[in-house]
């Protein structure tokens, strides 16, 4: 089974999160946006091993931490769409621009794509790409634990910003309606900012994408 602990990171109170397979002790990390030595204090009292980074979109407070922790640990970065590539090549920019101590860049091991699966152990995560909040925004779902991890797609009563370079609001709404929101009522999400809540009560009252409001 698949287990989670929600590390937040930076000044930004960023959702990091630590996934791991209790049959093998492998653990992924999902959006390390910084303060690493937080998140290695995590994996060391959980008695785990961290054997890649997970990544959902190339935001600055989603990846900052990513450069370090593979420098230190040479772990594969999986992860996002390659739509968001332009995103990681401006990290000196986006440094400046959020108010963040300079990070190095990096490259990718894998990107992904709308169908793919990544392994955490035994736990399969299906990868579905909802572009709108930036391009190549992906989330990962674990359908047996009814778990989604939405980074900044969909929020507790919000969805994610669409104002930033190459975001588009249709394309928000349209891929929580049509690919978020079918997962299923009962599925618990982490989002990239702010408490859990389920897909079901989003529907039912997020100001933004319920059907009383979206049709």
């Amino acid at each position: 089974m698949l287990h989670y602990q929600i590390i937040p990171v930076t000044h930004y109170q960023q959702n990091c999160t630590l996934l791991w397979c209790d049959e093998t002790r492998d653990a992924a990390v999902v959006d390390p946006g910084g303060d690493i030595e937080r998140i290695l204090s995590a994996v060391k009292s959980l008695g785990v091993k961290l054997t890649q980074i997970l990544l959902t979109h190339g935001h600055l407070d989603h990846v900052g931490g990513t450069a370090a922790l593979v420098k230190l640990l040479g772990l594969p970065v999986i992860g996002p769409h390659a739509d968001d590539l332009f995103w990681i090549n401006l990290l000196p920019q986006q440094t400046q621009m959020m108010g963040f101590a300079p990070v190095e860049s990096f490259q990718p091991t894998q990107l992904l794509n709308h169908g793919d699966t990544v392994n955490v152990g035994t736990a399969q995560l299906e990868v579905l790409h909802c572009p709108g909040h930036t391009p190549g925004h992906v989330i990962f779902f674990q359908r047996e634990l009814r778990l989604a991890l939405v980074g900044d797609v969909l929020f507790k009563g919000s969805i994610g910003r669409t104002d930033f370079p190459r975001g588009n609001h249709t394309d928000l709404i349209n891929a929580i309606r049509t690919r978020v929101f079918p997962l299923g009522d009962d599925v618990r999400f982490i989002p990239g900012h702010g408490p859990m809540s389920t897909l079901g009560q989003e529907r039912a009252t997020n100001p933004f994408v319920a059907d009383k409001n979206v049709g």
